[in-house]
């Protein structure tokens, strides 16, 4: 009953020392979105943008797919440059992955292609 008992406590030890995985690779999302937020400069928009892009081409995560919302406010941007057309683009790309969004983001899209 002993040996059980420590073979289970062994297991319970080991599985608790598994890395940790993350659904989604945010690279470094957060402080680029803080610092656009914060200052509102082209300098930071455009790190922005990039870190965006750096997050859809280098998905590698858990799921190796995009996180919630990124394909949306990416889209939302380009559309503020005035990139209309790809930024339409993105934010299907974000129904696309997520159907729940659709509600929400058709109801933009329709407005933009007015």
């Amino acid at each position: 009953m002993k040996k059980i008992l420590f073979i289970a406590l062994c297991f319970l030890l080991l599985s608790a020392c598994s890395p940790q995985t993350t659904l989604y690779n945010w690279g470094k999302y957060q402080e680029a979105s803080y610092a656009y937020v914060k200052n509102n400069t082209d300098e930071d928009l455009e790190k922005l943008l990039k870190e965006y892009q750096y997050i859809i081409d280098n998905q590698k995560a858990g799921r190796k797919t995009i996180p919630p919302g990124i394909y949306a406010d990416y889209g939302y941007l380009l559309v503020k440059q005035g990139k209309t057309k790809e930024g339409i683009e993105m934010m299907k790309m974000e129904i696309s992955l997520y159907p729940e969004s659709a509600a929400f983001i058709e109801g933009i899209i329709k407005r933009l292609e007015q």
